[in-house]
Formats: structure tokens, sequence, C-alpha cells
């Protein structure tokens, strides 16, 4: 669900949009990053998942992150990018929905959970984390386009936050949560699942 999401909301991106500056995120996203460098790093990211889960080597993209998990490293080469810069109407390739449906399918093919992939993690572990970073990624490339709506449905918001809010003091130290903001009453999932993980939901105020 959340790779359905973050396609649909790449898919809004125009060449135009390729410098908006996006905050740092999670543990891969130190430092804040033009939205066009950010997409690309997402494809190199999906690109490797199937080699990933199968327990292959996914080829040199570099030494493990901060949480241990495998992360690109210099200039991606993504399977797709924004589109030719002189065409503004254009919007991410092919390769955006190709690699996502190749990401899904492995992930769909995993039958053990505790099985071990790259960086010592579980397979169970190295999705957790690849959706919560999918997830932010459409959370804040949405609100960076302008939209007034955080792109989270509800039937995603809520299992995310079932499934990190017992262990939020350990997604706070691997990088992926912030200190946690003020939860008002009777909130959405998706405000729920965004304030507990330190993200707001209206990063630019609408």
């Amino acid at each position: 669900m959340a790779e359905t999401m973050l396609v649909e909301v790449l898919g809004r991106i125009r060449p135009p949009d390729r410098e908006i500056v996006l905050p740092p995120m999670h543990p891969g996203s130190t430092a804040p990053t033009p939205m066009g460098d950010a997409v690309a790093r997402h494809l190199a990211d999906d690109a490797r998942v199937p080699a990933v889960l199968a327990g292959r080597d996914p080829g040199p993209a570099g030494d493990p992150g901060p949480a241990g998990e495998p992360e690109p490293a210099g200039e991606p080469e993504p399977a797709g990018d924004l589109g030719p810069a002189d065409e503004p109407h254009a919007g991410p390739a092919a390769g955006v929905a190709e690699a996502a449906q190749a990401a899904c399918d492995a992930a769909r093919a995993v039958t053990h959970g505790e099985a071990v992939v790259a960086g010592g993690l579980s397979a169970r572990e190295f999705l957790v984390r690849a959706t919560l970073k999918r997830a932010l990624l459409a959370h804040y490339v949405a609100a960076y386009l302008g939209s007034t709506a955080c792109p989270f449905p509800e039937e995603l918001a809520r299992p995310l936050w079932e499934l990190t809010g017992p262990d939020a003091a350990t997604w706070r130290d691997l990088g992926y949560f912030r200190e946690p903001m003020p939860l008002p009453p009777h909130v959405s999932w998706r405000d729920r699942f965004l304030l507990e993980a330190g993200h707001e939901p209206h990063p630019l105020g609408h």
C-alpha cells in the first residue's frame, strides 16, 4: 500500500519540481535533498529490493547506512527518472511504476519473515523499514508539491501506527522517528501516526 501511494504521489511531479528541496526524513536522507535526487534515490532503492529479499548481493550500491541497511552510494542510476527537463508537463517515467511492481512482487514472494537478508536484517524488518521510507517520502513529496491533504489513506496509516507504536523508541533511535509531537484528541490515524513519529502532518503550514 505504501508503494502504491508513493507511485501515485510521484506521478504528480513535473520537471520544474525537480529542484524543490525536501527535508531529511529517514536515515538514508540526512540532509535536505532536491526532489529529483530523492526520487532517483528511491528508484535505485526499489531496483535493489528483489535481490535483497532473494538473499543475493544487490550490487555495488554502497555501505550499510546508519540503520544497518544498505543505502545507495554516490549518484544513483535509477531505472527511470522525472523525464526530460524540456518537457514541462512530463511526469515520472514508466520506470517508477515498473520498479515498484518488481519490488512489490518480491515482497509478496517472501515466505519466511525471519530469514536474514541484506545488512543482517530479517526480511520482515527490512520490509517494515522500506514501508516507513516510502510512506514518509510520499508524505513529504505531496506536501512540498502543495497538496493540502496528507496522502495517507486511513487503511495504511492505522496499521503503520499499530506496527511501529509499541517500538517508537527503537524507531527513534534508528532515525525514522523524531521526538513525538503533541497529540490532539480525535485525530485521524494518519495524523496520529505522523505526530507520534515526530513528523508534522502539515510541514508547510497549509
